[in-house]
């Protein structure tokens, strides 16, 4: 028996449980393997069977992780992996892309975010039918609802995707609903996260593009990171481009969006929940916040390119994607504490020390 503390902070006595968690360097995943670490599990995970040993976010915990090589697109490693590890947990948090890059990548995208999850379903069907009670937490994403017709979206909302991303990820939603409702009743839950970041976030993103921007700019930096055209960042004269700016998103601080995901893993129940701040803001926002933290008008340093603009996004003539998290405060008792203007701050000074 090891002693934790919940989320309020009270003293708990806790089972050691064992926790597998795919896509396990990435943002959601680093945060996850630590909050799971210090409530005593055992944790698993996935590393590319191309990795060269750099452990990304998790580097810091590599003696206390156990890792497979592996991919959600090969069926044996998932289930080798599985098969060993026996968890009690699995979090599917691995994809591929971000949703503007699935435009360019849509065959291996559509394998590794729809039916990678179907191989991870069925490794945990093997390993419930041996008699081992396993519970499967699903990413989806707020990408299923593309251009919603209304909003706020909750769990009961349209949902109808705008890019590759979020129809490979709808396809995974739909098989975990199947199964949770059919007759094998497997214990897989889906979180419906939207937007959310922090400063591990990759540069692929639009948030994390501005405040990496941002510290280049503010610290002069000679020779910036590219962008997703494969060119620096900023320019020489310490311009930065950007695509559409009206575009509006629930944006989360994702160190707190991995403890919705445990709680909803606790429940007696699988079920889908959406989780967000209630909020919404556009890119201009997002410029304005980032450029004000350090003093600066976001006016004097961007401009429009109009080759960063998505073949199909969510226009004037729809609703903004927004969340709207009621049902996760009334089952979960969780609601987001980080908001925006925080979030952001946060970001952008962690990016101001990286960027020197």
């Amino acid at each position: 028996m090891v002693k934790q503390h919940d989320l309020t902070g009270k003293s708990q006595l806790s089972l050691k449980k064992r926790a597998f968690i795919t896509g396990i360097t990435g943002q959601d995943g680093s945060y996850l393997a630590e909050f799971l670490l210090e409530k005593g599990y055992e944790v698993g995970g996935f590393i590319r069977s191309s990795s060269t040993g750099h452990l990304g976010n998790v580097d810091h915990l590599r003696s206390e992780i156990q890792f497979f090589r592996g991919s959600l697109d090969d069926e044996r490693s998932i289930e080798a992996a599985v098969s060993e590890f026996k968890p009690d947990e699995i979090y599917n948090l691995g994809a591929e892309a971000s949703p503007a890059d699935s435009f360019k990548r849509r065959v291996y995208t559509s394998d590794i975010n729809a039916l990678g999850p179907l191989r991870i379903y069925e490794s945990a069907l093997r390993l419930k039918r041996s008699g081992r009670n396993v519970k499967v937490y699903q990413a989806s994403t707020s990408e299923l609802y593309g251009a919603p017709p209304v909003a706020p979206q909750d769990e009961n909302t349209l949902m109808k995707p705008n890019n590759p991303y979020g129809a490979a990820k709808l396809l995974a939603h739909h098989n975990a609903r199947i199964l949770r409702e059919g007759s094998e009743k497997l214990f897989v839950v889906c979180g419906i996260l939207f937007n959310h970041e922090s400063p591990r976030r990759g540069m692929q993103y639009v948030t994390r593009k501005v405040t990496v921007g941002v510290a280049c700019i503010v610290n002069k930096v000679k020779n910036p990171p590219l962008n997703e055209a494969g060119k620096p960042i900023i320019t020489k004269d310490w311009k930065f481009e950007m695509g559409a700016l009206n575009t509006k998103r629930d944006w989360g601080y994702a160190k707190e969006y991995i403890q919705a995901m445990w709680l909803m893993m606790q429940q007696d129940e699988p079920d889908e929940f959406v989780i967000a701040t209630g909020e919404t803001h556009s890119i201009q926002e997002l410029l304005e916040v980032a450029f004000k933290h350090v003093g600066l008008d976001w006016r004097d340093h961007v401009v429009q390119n109009p080759d960063f603009l998505r073949p199909l996004e969510t226009g004037p003539s729809h609703a903004p994607l927004w969340g709207n998290p009621a049902k996760a405060k009334k089952v979960l008792g969780w609601e987001a504490k980080v908001k925006f203007k925080e979030l952001i701050g946060i970001m952008v000074d962690s990016d101001l020390a990286k960027f020197s």
